[in-house]
């Protein structure tokens, strides 16, 4: 699969090496898009002394018309290239069957060294300053508030600096006998307000993974019952929910609320910046083949490429009552809440692209995906997830594969979504995710999954189940009795190459995630040569890779850990851990190696060093007698045990205490288990200042443990 990416990636390279040129010569392309052009023109590069008679086109739908009328007559390579600008989209631009490159190439490319812009953001004009009463408005804002007249309904807004924060309430709790639709409300904290099906509530329900919004249907203040018109994903209890888009929160510089009974937009305006933008799209462009949803054979868009384009500006998604959630809802199976959505799409790309300032996700492949490429590209301050690779729920289709997601910088994503990660392959398998920068999230860094067993019967819940393709599978054991063979076949995220990938400074605001994550996955996954780091936010329990329940037959090896919290690696059932490093698990409570799921036959804990700086650490936890999985539980699950994993030829060095290492190497040996294993100082070169090179004479290379060059890790050069 890695030689196949790297032909692929050639011939990507070799169909878009027309487009530079030197400077003393024009670009070469087919047709040209301006936003000084006209779409009554032939879409020619206008030459300095144009009597503008003829040029570029103005739009990016009518180059694309243009280019179903050359594949008419031509069988070649088709480039257009568009020049400098903002280019205000008011319809999804869809290239569907009829722009489909075939056996040629179609490239949608920036003029060099120009920047065009893609934003569905309508300017919102004729502001005036507030001089009346507003009811409910907090003191501190009177006088700052600005008002515009509108006709549409947004639910995001931006400036020039980007996003501004909708109005929103401290968190305030839910009271006892909340439900997933229904929120019972401390007095004071809602009120009947007119434009109710405005307001909106963010909450954290009885899980730590995952935050809902949700529109409201009615308040009953009497009474202290809030009805939302779409379900929570679980029980609206415990952590807390937030107010947004009243009056009575408006309380800072940047906020602003929309009242669409009033047909008006307020606005405490921040730096006094008045060029505002509304989103009027979710998704800025498709490519859309023909999806054969319920059948078996999809009819895929071949050879489009995208490359050094920019896009913002689009709308924040919502839930609606017939959504199929993904695992934990962290997103939805073929939603329409990406800036750029391959639905049904072979060899395509996008590349050296910028995302940025928009409510929902970057780029999208869903259902029929296979050999596409996104590299290259910056992803940043985005409402939802960064890249998502989604196919078809547990069934026999099995057509999302063999992509590449390669040196993407992808950050300050979820940031209304807090559980979106960076990278998300979900029922996706045989892809490579290969040298991308994932940081600053508020939920987990890069997941891989598919169905849980649990999920494996008849509901209509919109988590998982709703995705689950019964006519392909038929009839399976009861939900009880289901053993992973009964589902692996079902199981698509298989045989992913997870590599070279930096992750830090994840997990910002939720808990109970990961740097990386997998589950339910299928087997032949693996994660190598990764560097996750600095994972220090105190947000409860966190590894910085975890296999999680049910997932079987993957190689952790050749990763870095690094000064992050709680876990270093939560391992279960037969997965292999093999020459890491892990270094600085921050305590207190902090644990290097975490057994919990067995049996683990076939599992290993083998090269690996176990390295502290601080003055108590835990190597290695298991359950214990009275807590955790002991014996079987509920789940048929077993406890995993040191004694049962394949452990030995490890390095445990504390630095301040060696006894601490000693200790566990004896514990480990008493258990049958370590014999070649020596509580000693790996010698790395400089680990206070992050440099774990091993000097000449270490230890670990005589144990035939490898180094981790660090180098080839993260972001690469983008030539």
């Amino acid at each position: 699969m890695v030689k196949n990416f790297f032909i692929f990636f050639a011939l990507i390279l070799g169909c878009l090496s027309g487009i530079a040129q030197t400077n003393s010569e024009k670009p070469m392309a087919d047709f040209f898009v301006s936003t000084k052009g006209s779409d009554n023109w032939s879409g020619t590069l206008a030459s300095p002394n144009a009597s503008n008679t003829d040029g570029p086109f103005a739009t990016l739908e009518q180059a694309k018309d243009a280019v179903r009328n050359l594949k008419k007559k031509a069988s070649k390579d088709i480039v257009v290239l568009i020049r400098d600008g903002v280019y205000q989209l008011k319809e999804t631009v869809v290239f569907d069957l009829k722009d489909s490159g075939e056996d040629n190439s179609i490239t949608y490319a920036a003029y060099p060294n120009e920047t065009p812009v893609f934003s569905s953001g309508k300017e919102i004009t004729g502001w005036t300053k507030v001089t009346k009463t507003l009811s409910g408005l907090p003191k501190e804002a009177v006088g700052n508030i600005w008002a515009a007249d509108v006709s549409d309904k947004f639910l995001t807004l931006y400036d020039d600096e980007g996003m501004l924060p909708r109005a929103q309430s401290e968190r305030y709790m839910p009271l006892e006998g909340s439900k997933k639709n229904k929120l019972l409300f401390p007095k004071g904290t809602l009120k009947n307000w007119s434009n109710v099906e405005d307001v909106e509530i963010l909450v954290r329900p009885t899980r730590e993974w995952i935050v809902n919004m949700l529109p409201l249907k009615s308040i009953d203040e009497k009474k202290g019952v809030a009805l939302t018109s779409v379900d929570a994903t679980y029980a609206i209890t415990k952590k807390g929910f937030w107010v947004e888009n009243v009056l009575e929160e408006l309380d800072k510089q940047g906020e602003w609320v929309l009242n669409t009974k009033e047909k008006k937009v307020y606005l405490w305006p921040r730096n006094n910046k008045f060029s505002i933008v509304a989103p009027t799209l979710l998704e800025l462009i498709k490519v859309e083949g023909k999806i054969d949803f319920k059948g078996a054979t999809d009819i895929p868009v071949r050879n489009i490429h995208f490359k050094g384009l920019t896009f913002k500006h689009g709308e924040r998604y919502t839930l609606t009552k017939d959504d199929a959630g993904l695992q934990h809802d962290w997103d939805m199976l073929d939603k329409n809440n990406a800036l750029v959505r391959f639905r049904g799409a072979e060899n395509c790309s996008i590349q050296k692209s910028h995302f940025l300032h928009s409510g929902s996700g970057a780029i999208r492949v869903d259902l029929h995906g296979i050999n596409n490429n996104i590299s290259n590209n910056h992803i940043e301050y985005m409402g939802g997830g960064g890249i998502l690779l989604c196919g078809y729920g547990p069934g026999t289709k099995d057509v999302n594969k063999n992509n590449t997601v390669y040196n993407n910088n992808i950050h300050h994503v979820g940031e209304i979504y807090w559980q979106s990660p960076g990278i998300f392959l979900w029922n996706s398998g045989n892809n490579q995710v290969a040298n991308n920068l994932i940081h600053d999230t508020n939920y987990c860094g890069l997941i891989v999954s598919g169905c849980v067993i649990r999920f494996f019967k008849r509901s209509n819940r919109r988590e998982q189940h709703r995705a689950i393709r019964w006519d392909e599978i038929g009839k399976l054991p009861k939900v009880n009795d289901l053993t992973p063979d009964d589902v692996r076949p079902y199981w698509h995220s298989k045989n992913n190459i997870i590599e070279y990938n930096e992750i830090h400074h994840v997990m910002k605001k939720l808990g109970d995630g990961n740097g990386i994550y997998i589950r339910a996955s299928g087997a032949g996954n693996i994660i190598r040569r990764n560097y996750v780091h600095d994972l220090v936010a105190k947000t409860g329990k966190q590894s910085a890779i975890r296999t999680d329940g049910g997932q079987m037959d993957v190689l952790i090896s050749e990763n870095l850990i690094y000064n992050c919290r709680s876990q270093g690696m939560t391992l279960k059932l037969n997965n292999r851990f093999e020459n890491n490093i892990i270094a600085d698990i921050i305590p207190p409570g902090g644990t290097y190696l975490k057994l919990v799921e067995g049996p683990s036959n076939g599992a290993t804990n083998k090269r690996n060093i176990f390295y502290s700086t601080f003055e108590t650490c835990t190597f290695i936890t298991e359950p214990k007698e009275g807590k955790g999985l002991v014996g079987e539980d509920s789940r048929g699950r077993v406890p995993a045990r040191i004694k049962d994993v394949d452990s030995d030829y490890n390095i445990y060095f504390n630095k301040v205490d060696i006894s601490i290492a000693e200790k566990r190497l004896a514990k480990s040996q008493a258990d049958g288990v370590d014999k070649n294993s020596k509580a000693t100082d790996p010698m790395f070169v400089d680990p206070e200042n992050g440099d774990f090179r091993f000097k000449p004479d270490s230890p670990a290379l005589k144990m035939g443990i490898l180094p981790i060059d660090i180098s080839k890790i993260g972001l690469q050069n983008q030539k």
